[in-house]
C-alpha cells in the first residue's frame, strides 16, 4: 500500500463510509499515510524481534543501526543478500519528508528481468514486507513523465503483485505486503523488469507469525495486503510494533474520517480472545477502540474500491472483520455483514469485552466493486460497530520450486567457479520463463518438484578441478563442461543418472576413473573428451 508523506493522493484502493443519511462521507486513504509521526508510546519490554529481518537496501554501511522512529527493531545494509544492483540516496529535497530512514537509500536493478533477494528464514509462516521510496533518486521525474512506471515482484517462484508507480508524487512511499509459508531456510524476492521502468527497491522486511495465525496461508495459498485498518481514536497513522508484535502495520481510520455521526468508544478494560484463538491475535490496544454510529443512522458500507494496480475483473478477496463490544451500556447490538450484496454473516452481535473475528472461513470472495456493508438488524437497538479489518487478496503459488538438493548443488557450483551471471538468482527452475541460463528442467512430475537434468556450461570460463556437486545431482543426465580451463584429475564420481559428460577441451590430466571408464565401455554414458 501506499504511503502519502505529504498531501492525500489516490491510492490503488480508496475507502469510502456511507452512512444512510443523505450526506456520503467519503475517505480517500493515502495508503501509507504520514508515518514521520508515527511512533508509538508503549510503556515497559517491548515484544522479542527473534527472527525479524530489516533491511535497509542501498545502504552501504553494515554496521546495524536503530531507526529513532521505530522503537525496538535493528536494521541492516541488504549487502550479501541479493547480487548485482545499483546503490542510490533519494533527492536532497526529500531526505527531510523520508519516513523512515530506510527509505532515503534504495537498489536499483537496471540488468536482467530477475533480480531475487535471499532472507534467511526458517520454514513457517512469514510476513514479508516491502517498500519503495522513488524520491527521483535519478533526477529522472519517472513517476510524473507521464509515462508507465511499473514493475512486478514475486514471493519465491511465483507472482506476488505489480508495483505502480505511474503519476505518483516522487515523495511518496508504496508497500507491499504477503503473508506466505516459508519452504525451507530462506524467502526469495525478486523484482521483475516489465519494460516500463527499472525496478528498484527501499527495505525489505521479514516477519516470523505463529503457525497457527491465518490458517487458510499454506504452501498453495499466499495472501496479499489489500487494507488492514483499525477503528476508533488512534494516536498515530500506523499502528505498528511493538504494540503489535509481527509488526503489521494497521492503517489509523480516524485520522481520515472522525466527525458526525460517527462515534469513537474506547475502554481501558480487557478485552481477550478465546482460550486458543489464536489465529489473528489482533493487539488488545486495537480492540480497546472502536467506530460506531450516533443512533439515528443504520448502516455504514466499507468500500475499498480496486485501483489501477489490480485486476477487478479476476480480483479475489479475503475480508476479516474483527469486533468486540466494549460500550458500557448493555443494550441490544444486532447487525448484517455483507460483501458487495451477497450476506455473509447475518444477525452477528458482537461479544462483550471478548474478540469475534468474522471471516468466511479462508473462503475467497468476488467482489469487483470492494464494498463491504454492515446493515443494523429491526430487533437491535444499537447501529452497527467495528474495532478493525483486514482484506486480502489471493496469491497463487502454483509453481513449485526447485528440488532443494539441486538448488543446494547449483549454488555451490556457482559459488566455486565464481560464476557471475545476470540471471542466475533466484530459482533455478521456476517459474520456466526466468529459469537460469544453461539448466534443463524436468517439469513432467505432476504435483513434484522441478528436477535439473541437464547443465551446459560450455565456455563459461571455467577454472580448477570438478567440484563433486555435479555428481550429487540424482536427477542430472547431461552435464557439459567442454571448452574451459579446468584442470587435475577426474573424480572417481559415482554416476547413476549421467547419461552424457562432455569434459573435452579442457586441461585435465591422471587416469579416468574405473567408475566412468566401465560405464562408458558398457554404453550407458557418453564420454566425451
Amino acid at each position: 500500500m501506499p504511503l502519502a508523506c505529504n498531501a492525500l493522493q489516490k491510492s490503488k484502493s480508496a475507502m469510502a463510509i456511507i452512512s444512510s443519511a443523505s450526506t456520503k462521507l467519503t475517505w480517500i486513504l493515502a495508503p501509507l499515510l504520514v508515518l514521520a509521526t508515527a511512533t508509538i508510546r508503549v510503556h515497559g519490554q517491548p515484544p522479542s524481534t527473534s527472527g525479524f529481518i530489516s533491511l535497509d537496501c542501498g545502504n552501504r554501511n553494515t554496521t546495524p543501526y536503530t531507526d529513532s522512529s521505530i522503537r525496538g527493531i535493528q536494521h541492516q545494509s541488504d549487502v550479501g543478500f541479493v547480487e548485482g544492483g545499483l546503490t542510490h540516496q533519494i533527492a536532497a529535497v526529500y531526505m527531510a519528508g523520508a519516513p523512515y530512514e530506510s527509505q532515503k537509500t534504495l537498489r536499483s536493478f537496471p540488468n536482467g528481468s530477475r533480480n531475487c533477494y535471499t532472507l534467511p528464514s526458517t520454514p513457517g509462516k512469514k510476513l514479508v514486507r516491502a517498500l519503495f521510496t522513488y524520491g527521483d533518486y535519478d533526477g529522472l521525474n519517472r513517476t510524473m513523465d507521464g509515462s508507465p512506471f511499473l514493475f512486478g515482484l514475486h514471493i519465491g517462484a511465483n507472482f506476488w503483485e505489480a508495483v505502480n508507480l505511474t503519476s505518483w508524487d516522487p515523495s511518496s512511499t508504496i508497500w507491499k505486503e504477503v503473508l506466505t509459508v516459508a519452504p525451507g531456510g530462506s524467502v526469495s524476492v525478486c523484482l521483475i523488469n516489465f519494460g516500463t521502468g527499472t525496478p528498484f527497491v527501499s527495505a525489505l522486511e521479514l516477519r516470523p507469525l505463529q503457525d497457527s495465525m491465518y490458517p487458510f496461508v499454506n504452501s498453495s495459498v499466499s495472501i496479499s495486503y489489500f487494507r488492514r485498518i483499525r477503528f476508533g481514536q488512534a494516536t498515530d497513522f500506523i499502528t505498528r510494533y511493538p504494540l503489535d508484535p509481527y509488526d503489521r502495520f494497521w492503517e489509523g481510520w480516524s485520522f481520515s474520517y472522525n466527525t458526525y455521526p460517527w462515534m469513537t468508544l474506547n475502554t481501558s478494560s480487557p478485552v481477550r480472545r478465546l482460550p486458543g484463538d489464536n489465529t489473528f491475535q489482533v493487539p488488545e490496544g486495537i480492540l480497546q477502540q472502536a467506530s460506531t454510529l450516533d443512533t439515528n443512522y443504520s448502516f455504514f458500507e466499507i468500500n475499498v474500491a480496486v485501483g489501477p494496480n489490480l485486476d477487478a475483473k479476476n480480483l479475489q478477496l479475503l475480508p476479516i472483520f474483527h469486533f468486540a463490544e466494549i460500550n458500557i451500556s448493555n443494550q441490544n447490538r444486532r447487525f448484517d455483514i455483507y460483501s458487495d450484496n451477497d450476506l455473509l454473516f447475518p444477525d452477528f452481535s458482537p461479544s462483550r469485552f471478548q474478540a469475534d473475528s468474522m471471516h468466511e472461513n479462508g473462503q475467497f470472495l468476488h467482489n469487483p466493486t470492494a464494498t463491504f456493508l454492515l446493515n443494523k438488524t429491526r430487533s437491535s437497538r444499537l447501529p452497527p460497530l467495528i474495532n478493525a479489518f483486514e482484506v486480502y487478496s489471493l496469491v497463487r503459488m502454483d509453481n513449485l520450486t526447485t528440488d532443494a538438493d539441486d538448488v543446494n548443488y547449483m549454488k555451490e557450483v556457482k559459488k566455486h567457479y565464481n560464476l557471475a551471471r545476470i540471471n542466475w538468482n533466484g530459482d533455478p527452475c521456476s517459474p520456466r520463463e526466468y529459469s537460469w541460463e544453461g539448466l534443463t528442467c524436468d517439469y513432467s512430475k505432476r504435483n513434484q518438484n522441478p528436477r535439473i537434468v541437464a547443465v551446459d556450461l560450455s565456455t563459461s570460463g571455467l577454472k580448477g578441478g570438478l567440484v563433486i556437486s555435479f555428481m550429487n545431482m540424482a536427477s542430472l543426465e547431461n552435464l557439459d563442461l567442454s571448452h574451459n580451463n579446468l584442470t587435475g584429475a577426474i573424480p572417481d564420481y559415482q554416476i547413476k543418472s549421467l547419461k552424457v559428460l562432455d569434459l573435452s577441451y579442457n586441461q585435465l590430466d591422471g587416469p579416468i576413473p574405473d567408475s566412468i571408464l566401465q560405464r562408458s565401455q558398457a554404453g550407458l554414458l557418453d564420454l566425451r573428451f
